[in-house]
């Protein structure tokens, strides 16, 4: 793991000592090389036997490697996403703006290879500080000091109680590895105590995810940060949360059967009511972001009810629904930065005027509705085949959720596609090279993990 780690953080000194002219090159090819190492070391392995430990304190298992080959796999599409909207900025600031980047990269290879849960909390946290540099100081707007209020308030008053219950953790079991702490025997408390326990450990996880009622740090935290952060936010951080939580659940299992269905109603509420703001929204990254609290909705109902079916549905809508909320971040971004805008309502006939561009539109908007033989798909019909195993109820909830989710995405697409252009316009440049390469890396995968799922089935086959 260190083969991945060491080179990384080499990548902080170089950056301040690249010429110019490699400045963005270097550290894009050196995130694909990274990126394509780790899924050729990692594709064989037989991780269905448990740990494959690198040493006492890193490992990967088959929820941890997906996600760490995703985080390899998004760290050069955001330095290739952010290339052109800091061309004009002065180097000094373009370095400082890698050398976050490449410290955020870090932290979360770092979260994700963690097997004590103190070195994952801290990495966890850590996370937190270039997340919230890059969206304070390269944001678009000035609204964009108040999104980082918002996200550090949040995340810090959901992490408070986490450590606590951490530290309790360590102290009642003797042990914080996540390999033998399913072995251990947990606080033998009373069943109110073990209730506040159990949401303490939770609700960092549920605020990062982010779970409805908590999730208002998210649309603003998307609206005004720049591609990178969005990105990042969409694609990792939100993943992380998913992670951590499927880790506690694990653990936590025999505490967890009464508050799992609470959250779990509230989960099904967020993701109706979310989808239906969809249709409200003019703003395109808030219309996205707002499809990001949906579908994280149905993630956490596959993780809180504890079935392999459910687990399975939510990494592989997790991994999905990265790449495609990712891919379309950069097309919202390749539309601003030829409007200057992001109301939909000013990005009217673009199949008229960047044909292949609205093509990308199409296939993104189809992976976000789940059409087939996308592996979101997939993802959908699992988690709602648990939760039909634990009411019915939930059918009515998720199809409604589904049309709502297929009526927003095809609005984008029409909305921003087939009207009519707007008089006194002046055309846009046509799509770049560098745009048609970062949608391919998008969407190639997804059709590669259809053709081949297996590298997602990983422990819940």
């Amino acid at each position: 793991m260190l083969k991945f780690m060491i080179p990384t953080l080499l990548l902080v000194p170089t950056i301040w000592l690249l010429p110019p002219k490699w400045l963005w090159v270097s550290p894009t090819m050196y995130g694909f090389a990274v990126s394509l190492g780790a899924l050729i070391m990692f594709k064989n392995l037989d991780l269905d036997t448990g740990w494959l430990m690198f040493n006492p304190y890193m490992g990967l298992d088959a929820i941890s490697t997906p996600l760490f080959i995703l985080t390899c796999w998004l760290f050069p599409l955001t330095i290739l996403a952010s290339q052109y909207h800091l061309s004009t900025e002065p180097i000094n600031r373009q370095r400082a703006f890698l050398t976050l980047l490449t410290s955020l990269q870090v932290c979360m290879m770092l979260a994700f290879v963690a097997v004590e849960i103190m070195l994952f909390f801290i990495a966890f946290e850590a996370a937190l500080i270039p997340t919230l540099l890059i969206m304070t100081r390269w944001g678009s707007q000035e609204e964009r000091l108040y999104a980082g209020q918002r996200l550090l308030f949040y995340t810090m008053v959901g992490s408070a109680p986490l450590i606590v219950c951490i530290l309790t953790l360590q102290n009642n079991t003797g042990t914080l590895s996540l390999v033998t702490l399913p072995y251990a025997d947990l606080l033998n408390v009373s069943h109110q105590t073990s209730k506040l326990w159990w949401t303490g450990c939770t609700l960092a996880f549920l605020v990062k995810l982010p779970l409805y009622g908590v999730h208002l740090w998210l649309p603003k935290a998307h609206v005004e940060a720049p591609i990178a952060g969005s990105m990042v936010l969409s694609g990792i951080l939100l993943k992380l949360g998913g992670y951590g939580l499927m880790r506690f659940m694990l653990v936590l299992e025999s505490h967890s059967e009464d508050l799992n269905h609470a959250f779990m109603i509230i989960a099904l509420w967020g993701v109706v009511v979310t989808s239906a703001l969809c249709l409200r929204q003019t703003d395109v990254k808030s219309l996205i972001a707002y499809s990001s609290v949906s579908h994280m909705g149905l993630v956490t109902c596959g993780i809180l009810v504890q079935t392999h079916w459910g687990f399975y549905g939510a990494m592989v809508l997790m991994v999905s629904h990265a790449l495609t909320s990712s891919a379309l971040f950069c097309l919202a971004n390749a539309n601003y930065e030829r409007t200057h805008t992001r109301s939909i309502l000013f990005m009217r006939s673009i199949q008229m005027l960047l044909p292949l561009l609205a093509k990308w539109w199409f296939i993104a908007c189809l992976t976000n509705l789940a059409f087939p033989p996308f592996p979101n798909l997939v993802g959908e019909l699992l988690i709602l085949v648990s939760l039909c195993k634990w009411t019915w109820a939930s059918l009515i909830i998720i199809i409604t959720s589904m049309i709502l989710v297929a009526s927003f995405s095809l609005y984008i697409h029409l909305m921003t596609k087939q009207t009519a252009p707007i008089y006194g316009l002046s055309p846009p440049p046509p799509a770049q090279t560098r745009e048609h390469l970062l949608m391919l890396l998008h969407l190639g995968p997804l059709f590669l993990l259809s053709l081949k799922p297996e590298l997602l089935w990983g422990l819940y086959a």
